[in-house]
Parts: C-alpha cells; sequence; structure tokens
C-alpha cells in the first residue's frame, strides 16, 4: 500500500509519463538499435527499453523477447524505478525480493535481472533500460555505468521526440495565426 506522499508522487509520474505521448507507439528503429546493442555488449540474451505505465510495464523496445508489456503488479521494472541507482538481481532464485515473481518461479525461469532507470530531466523516473538472463550473472562498475550511459541515451531519445512533437505543434499554431491574419487582410 502507497503512503499519501508516494500515492502522490505517483501520480505526478504517470502525468509527466502521458506528458511525452510514447505509450503503443510503434517500433523504433534507434531504440531497437539500443537494445540491441545492449544484449551484445553484455553478452546477455533480452535487453529492454520499458515504461512503467499505470497497471502495465510496456516495452518500447525489446531485444530477445516476443512480449509487448507485461503486468505491472509487483514486476521487476516497477521496483527498479524506486531508485536513481542500478537495480541489480544477480540470482533471482536467491533474491528475497523476486521469489514470487512469476518471471521467476514461473516456466520462464528469470535468474538475473539489471536496470537502470530512464529518469527525465525533471528527476520522474518513467521506466527502465534492464538486461535479463536466465542464468545467474554479475555486472562490474563499469559494466553499471556503461548500462546507466545507456539508460540515458534512450532517455534523450524520447526528450528529443517530445522536443520535435512541440516545436512542430508550436509551428502549426504560429501557421494558422499567420494565416488568420492574412485572411483579414484580404
Amino acid at each position: 500500500m502507497l503512503t499519501e506522499t508516494q500515492a502522490t508522487h505517483e501520480a505526478a509520474r504517470l502525468q509527466v509519463l502521458k506528458r511525452y505521448d510514447i505509450l503503443d507507439t510503434p517500433a523504433d528503429g534507434s531504440m531497437d538499435r539500443l537494445a540491441g546493442l545492449a544484449a551484445k555488449v553484455f553478452n546477455m540474451p533480452i535487453a529492454i527499453i520499458s515504461l512503467v505505465d499505470e497497471d502495465r510495464v510496456w516495452f518500447k523496445s525489446r531485444h530477445g523477447l516476443d512480449a509487448a508489456q507485461i503486468d505491472r503488479g509487483g514486476g521487476l521494472c516497477d521496483s527498479a524505478i524506486l531508485s536513481d541507482e542500478v537495480y541489480i538481481v544477480e540470482d533471482a532464485r536467491r533474491d528475497p525480493r523476486t521469489l514470487t515473481n512469476p518471471l521467476v518461479a514461473g516456466e520462464f525461469g528469470l535468474r538475473f535481472y539489471a536496470a537502470a532507470p530512464l529518469q527525465t530531466h525533471d528527476g520522474y523516473r518513467l521506466g527502465t533500460f534492464c538486461l535479463l538472463d536466465q542464468k545467474q550473472r554479475y555486472l562490474t562498475e563499469a559494466q553499471k555505468l556503461i548500462l546507466q550511459d545507456l539508460a540515458a541515451v534512450a532517455m534523450d531519445e524520447i526528450e528529443l521526440r517530445l522536443a520535435a512533437r512541440l516545436a512542430a505543434q508550436q509551428n502549426a499554431w504560429q501557421i494558422a495565426e499567420l494565416q488568420q491574419q492574412l485572411a483579414h487582410k484580404a
């Protein structure tokens, strides 16, 4: 159960997520390249760029996984957005935080999870850049920094898209205004 402060912060975080208008958008080449690059660099079978919505974790990009989203309830990405730090589960079968998670206890057999939060310029953590494996793994401090950098690059892409969309809206508004002024003069 969330405290009142946590619920207020979560409501604000969800509003910020909506501001980006990114949920349920089509596949994206640059994000897909980032996820594929992460899988290669870390030698991981699965890399995901996720966004944590109200009741689901939606995957903007995924390498090595067919699912487009999972339920949010108690998910790993849901936990990972609570901190600015890289969230790591080296062996999920032995980690008390994950023993009841369906990806760990179920058929999938998740054992390793590492995620860096996707953090906005105003401090909200919208999702994660995460790595998954079905075997126990570790990350070095240097690898954690690389994962954080990849998350920052993914967030930069998201921020650029928002800025471009807002600029296009502003330009359309200015053009409409100019057309109205010209129509009144004619």
